[in-house]
């Protein structure tokens, strides 16, 4: 009997998704290779949510939809934990995991592959079919992520249009064709497109949109924001882990404010939340204020200038002067 994992919905509404847990073959050309591209659970993961209504996609795809294409793309602004959470998604079910980024310079032939010239012993060279990235990941077990979807070339995305749609298949240039295995799933990320300096997005050709599902993916609140910063930090004391908390919550709101006059166009993403600032407490522990030097030194360098101001209100508003005491029991 194959091993399951369960999910449970941290919203406490809907009832667990048991899943079995993938089984790589051993006849897999890369067995080796593919086993050490399983994640490892990561211990200061808190889903917020994001697991569980993937793990009932993965249900409703197993039960009712294996033969037609169901892909899911996450929306949302950088630093909201999109590539986290498929890559987490993938260690629970213990499937290799195959980060692609689509950006403007990669080229359908690094994705797809392409005829190279190799020495053949002899004093002569022989061609050789080379995979790329995404047809490598299809032959075996695999949670592909397709990461920047909005950032691709389109001879990029069209290239991919007859592996996501019922075809579900990817044909090269040799040929042969490699079919979408009933173990793979195909995911993406994308920034949203708006006024944001995201360089080198754009808005997705709307053919190959609808071949995703999206999903929109929002900035963490208050206390999910704590939750995490206590998993990850469980010895920082409950007032530094508060006033943190607060002063993303408020900068990520007037990040997504579409008032131009409060606007601002960096966010404090959870990488700045939860490595960076912590951190700058550990530098700055003796500090006579740690949490403004770690906010001087960890967080305004991030912050285009013309935004600094408005971070500075938000400092005065929420903290105006942090704990005098060391940030850590």
């Amino acid at each position: 009997m194959p091993e399951t994992v369960t999910f449970v919905d941290p919203l406490g509404e809907g009832p667990p998704v048991e899943l079995d847990r993938a089984e790589i073959p051993q006849d897999v050309p890369d067995y080796e290779l593919r086993l050490e591209h399983i994640p490892q659970p990561d211990p200061y993961y808190v889903d917020l949510g994001m697991l569980y209504r993937l793990a009932q996609l993965e249900l409703v795809r197993r039960d009712y939809f294996a033969d037609t294409p169901l892909h899911l793309a996450l929306r949302g602004h950088m630093g909201t934990g999109k590539d986290h959470d498929l890559e987490q998604f993938a260690a629970m079910l213990g499937l290799p995991h195959y980060r692609i980024p689509l950006t403007g310079e990669v080229r359908d032939i690094t994705l797809i592959g392409s005829v190279k010239l190799y020495g053949d012993g002899k004093g002569g060279t022989e061609s050789r079919w080379e995979d790329g990235d995404i047809t490598r990941a299809l032959r075996g077990p695999a949670v592909i992520n397709l990461s920047e979807l909005n950032a691709a070339g389109a001879e990029t995305l069209f290239a991919l249009h007859g592996l996501l749609d019922r075809h579900q298949a990817l044909e090269l240039p040799t040929g042969e064709m490699v079919h979408l295995r009933p173990d793979v799933r195909v995911f993406g990320t994308l920034n949203p497109t708006d006024l944001r300096d995201y360089a080198g997005t754009q808005t997705l050709n709307k053919a190959f949109a609808d071949r995703w599902i999206i999903w929109e993916k929002d900035f963490p609140e208050e206390q999910e924001l704590m939750s995490m910063l206590e998993r990850r930090h469980p010895d920082m004391r409950a007032n530094f882990v508060e006033l943190i908390a607060k002063l993303a919550v408020e900068v990520n709101a007037s990040f997504s404010s579409t008032d131009s006059q409060t606007r601002v166009e960096t966010p404090m993403s959870l990488r700045t939340v939860l490595d960076r600032m912590p951190a700058g407490l550990r530098v700055y522990a003796n500090a006579v204020d740690p949490l403004r030097r770690s906010w001087e030194e960890f967080v305004l360098p991030h912050v285009d200038n013309f935004d600094r101001d408005h971070y500075e209100t938000v400092w005065s508003a929420v903290a105006r002067r942090g704990p005098e005491q060391s940030p850590y029991k």
